[in-house]
């Protein structure tokens, strides 16, 4: 158990499992930050010696050497800084190539668990760590734990000047815990706002044509006006906080500068401090300070990485439980079990789905029927896996659906939503599911779905590309590509959410040869549709009601009940064939009681 432990928490951060991988990478950033640094001591001792040794001793070979050997360090100094800045470059790249599939992933997985935020978000998350990795934030945060260096070469100065250095310090440093402060809060907010109008914008695209055509642009303009200011307001305050204190922490670094030009003219008067040294102090405590002030200015994007890095690893730790490695299993034959199967949406006082059973042998169809708001369309998810139910379970071939690896188990199931939704592309791609493009499974799947023709009526056939979610077809034309999409390849479970909601009759006329070909090859299929002319090919019929069943039989038997059905007090069906069909369930319900 605690070795199981271990190694899920070790699994669930891959965040700083990249990071540890490019530890190497950083300690060589750290050693270029090591050299530029000393390097920025070449102009202050450079003048210490010309003030001190040159100018005392006449000497224009020292001078000219010195300068040689400055003019040769600043060099290297100046290829340091190109590797180093190439370094980061690397890094950012390494860390994007490692983790923006898994990114990509997680915006999915987060969509499913019922997330509402933008399902670009993820990405632009790793997008600003990836960017803070490459800019003038990670320097600044290098570069700043050799401030001590730099102080320690002023107390060898003169004690005098180096108190007066280390006060400074002190100084910056609780300017940059007060940015901390003073912009964390601000910052959250602003990021919040920011957040919520790209969220808006996102949805309002989706539905840009009905916005359009029944002038609601002007409403919704007003309602993402309210996240656009909100964000915009508290990223004012953070903008004026940091202006308020950069201000302060260059008055106080430029007052420094001053103060050690004094102390050192003085300890010049009292000969205990040469000219040189005097300036030389001078320049290395604005060195010294420089990377914390710095840090100041750059606290905005530390600030904003590091809450970044936050939410990418949750993010992440999300996509890493649901790819988490499992046992591959046979591929299913079709058998589909609902045991006792509830839903219940997180906050919501009621279930949505409340005990539902039944069970199909491979190669059986069962239809679905129900008013609307019954919860067929959030049973037909459960079927397939887009969410797991609060209680009971939905076996195929025994194997509970969320125990199988998804990326194995997508090749055997087939879905066709209510909404359908095509992908940019052509309308091979589409069928082939974007996988490998066997021309022969695709034409298959067409034919099976009553497609072919016409698929082939198209400007370019099968090669015709679709526009953005497919919106240079119909929509009985998308609805038509994406059942063939459904049953492409070796799909033993074909879920159909109202597959005939946008077809002609010629259309569910092919969508019923196409249900009587599934049974012949054995697939099982779920239908659900309001029509009982496409439930009239179906073997087991099962009636939703608030959630519940309310009859479920063979096809024939339930029909029968429908017709004759009569209300009576308590909601009850009272005919013999209601006994009928509730003896079939009730003895269906007692096996997974």
């Amino acid at each position: 158990m605690q070795m199981a432990g271990e190694r899920n928490r070790s699994t669930k951060d891959r965040l700083s499992r990249v990071l540890r991988s490019l530890r190497g990478a950083f300690v060589f950033v750290g050693l270029f930050s090591l050299f530029t640094n000393l390097a920025m001591l070449i102009g202050p001792l450079y003048m210490l010696q010309v003030y001190d040794r040159v100018l005392t001793s006449y000497s224009q070979d020292t001078l000219v050497m010195l300068t040689l050997l400055a003019v040769s360090l600043l060099a290297i100094n100046a290829i340091v800084e190109v590797a180093r800045s190439r370094l980061l470059v690397r890094i950012g790249a390494r860390l994007n190539a490692e983790l923006s599939p898994a990114v990509f992933a997680s915006s999915f997985s987060a969509r499913l668990k019922g997330s509402d935020r933008s399902l670009s978000e993820p990405l632009r998350n790793l997008e600003t760590v990836r960017t803070f990795l490459t800019g003038s934030g990670i320097i600044a945060l290098f570069d700043a734990p050799w401030t001590p260096i730099y102080l320690s070469v002023i107390f060898l100065l003169h004690p005098l000047l180096g108190s007066v250095a280390v006060t400074g310090a002190i100084v910056i440093a609780a300017l940059a815990i007060a940015s901390e402060v003073a912009v964390r809060s601000a910052l959250s907010e602003a990021g919040s706002g920011s957040r919520g109008s790209n969220d808006f914008t996102e949805l309002v695209g989706r539905n840009a044509e009905v916005v359009h055509a029944m002038g609601m642009l002007g409403a919704l303009t007003e309602r993402w006006s309210r996240f656009q200011h909100y964000g915009v307001a508290w990223q004012a305050v953070a903008s004026d906080r940091i202006a308020i204190l950069q201000a302060i922490a260059k008055f106080v670094r430029m007052s420094l500068q001053i103060a050690m030009l004094g102390v050192g003219a003085w300890l010049a008067l009292d000969h205990q401090l040469s000219p040189g040294s005097m300036v030389a102090g001078s320049i290395i405590m604005g060195r010294a300070l420089a990377p914390v002030e710095m840090l100041i200015g750059q606290w905005r994007s530390i600030v904003t990485a590091r809450q970044a890095r936050q939410r990418l690893r949750s993010a992440l730790a999300l996509a890493d439980d649901d790819q988490r490695v499992r046992t591959a299993l046979p591929a299913p034959g079709g058998r589909l079990v609902a045991g006792q199967v509830s839903m219940r949406f997180q906050g919501a006082a009621e279930p949505v789905l409340s005990n539902i059973s039944f069970d199909l042998e491979a190669g059986e169809t069962l239809g679905m029927t129900g008013s609307s708001g019954a919860g067929k369309s959030t049973f037909a998810r459960l079927l397939v896996g887009l969410r797991e139910p609060t209680y009971g379970s939905i076996r195929l071939d025994g194997a509970d659906i969320a125990d199988w690896p998804r990326e194995q188990l997508g090749q055997y199931i087939g879905y066709l939503p209510q909404d359908v939704e095509l992908l940019s592309g052509t309308v091979a791609a589409n069928i082939a599911r974007f996988g490998t493009h066997d021309s022969e499974q695709i034409v298959a799947a067409a034919k099976l779905a009553g497609a072919h023709d016409m698929i082939l009526g198209l400007p370019e056939g099968y090669d015709t590309r679709i526009g953005d979610a497919g919106r240079m077809l119909s929509g009985g034309q998308r609805q038509r590509i994406a059942l063939a999409r459904a049953v492409y390849g070796n799909a033993r479970l074909i879920v159909l959410d109202e597959p005939n909601a946008n077809l002609d009759q010629e259309g569910e006329n092919a969508l019923r040869e196409t249900l009587a070909r599934l049974k012949q090859e054995r697939r099982t299929v779920v239908v659900i549709s309001h029509k009982p002319s496409l439930l009239s090919v179906v073997d087991k019929v099962l009636v939703l009601a608030g959630g519940r069943v309310r009859l479920y039989g063979p096809r024939d038997d339930v029909f029968a009940e429908v017709k004759r059905m009569k209300p009576v007090p308590g909601g009850t069906p009272q005919t013999p064939a209601a006994a009928k069909v509730r003896s079939y369930r009730e003895a269906r319900h007692a096996r997974y009681a």
